[in-house]
């Protein structure tokens, strides 16, 4: 298999130099956000899966793919398995012990992590940035920030579609003379808060920034601070969704809000 997944991409640019922590910090990033196939043990039963356990001399680890073809060039032969996003996968581990074999002896981003590293991961993924309280007292163009952090956000939002109708980030002055940054999100979909602050948070700690850089608002459109912040902010367009049919009966995991269950 010659195709390059963005995995593989994140891996080589990790080997290519272990002592570049941006570099490790965007293969995690891509392992979160990439659809995993995991190995299971038998076919789901309900909500519940069990994923094949391996005994490895790194200690007990699942094997996750992040092609079907890779799991089947593993497998040789037909087993049950289920698509769950990484970030999915390593909130399930957490605490478990447990460590991830990702693409074992099928593709160049081949590598073992182990349990701790799959703890840090599900705890980082965690971390959010600071919602306001406050309303700014003053709105400049932003200034300062690192490529990497705009490119982050860039990725981010890109694959955020639905969740709001597009984002600011505009320099803000705060009553008492504080100084930051804020991304505001225009007219966020009803309980799309916590997803959006999730992903600004994403887009700091994978782009290796202070979380105190950067604060997360929402505000509707008709907010006259919305207009304010078209005038200097770097706006950001999220992609409109589409409106799906619910289909009855889905796999697990296909829910974000309803993982499935490891037994």
């Amino acid at each position: 298999m010659t195709d390059q997944t963005p995995l593989d991409r994140a891996h080589a640019a990790m080997q290519a130099d272990p002592e570049d922590a941006a570099a490790r910090l965007r293969f995690y990033e891509r392992l979160a956000d990439a659809e995993l196939f995991v190995l299971l043990f038998e076919e789901p039963r309900g909500e519940q899966i069990m994923p094949q356990v391996f005994d490895v001399e790194e200690g007990r680890v699942i094997v996750v793919f992040d092609r079907e073809e890779r799991l089947a060039e593993f497998a040789r032969e037909t087993v049950p398995y289920v698509a769950l996003s990484g970030r999915l996968v390593v909130g399930m581990l957490a605490g478990q012990g447990i460590g991830l074999g990702v693409n074992l002896s099928v593709a160049p981003s081949s590598i073992l992590i182990p349990a701790q590293a799959v703890d840090w991961l599900a705890e980082t993924l965690q971390q959010r940035p600071t919602e306001i309280e406050a309303r700014p007292e003053e709105l400049h163009a932003p200034a300062g920030l690192p490529e990497p952090l705009l490119s982050a956000l860039d990725a981010k939002l890109a694959a955020a579609g639905g969740l709001a109708k597009m984002a600011y980030l505009a320099g803000v002055s705060y009553a008492g003379g504080a100084r930051g940054h804020m991304l505001a999100f225009i007219d966020p979909a009803p309980g799309a808060e916590g997803a959006l602050a999730q992903a600004a948070g994403e887009a700091l700690t994978f782009s290796g920034i202070e979380a105190g850089a950067m604060d997360v608002g929402f505000f509707a459109a008709a907010d006259p601070i919305a207009a304010r912040l078209a005038k200097v902010g770097l706006r950001f367009d999220l992609p409109q969704a589409e409106a799906q049919a619910q289909v009855p009966s889905a796999k697990p995991g296909m829910d974000p809000a309803q993982p499935p269950k490891l037994r």
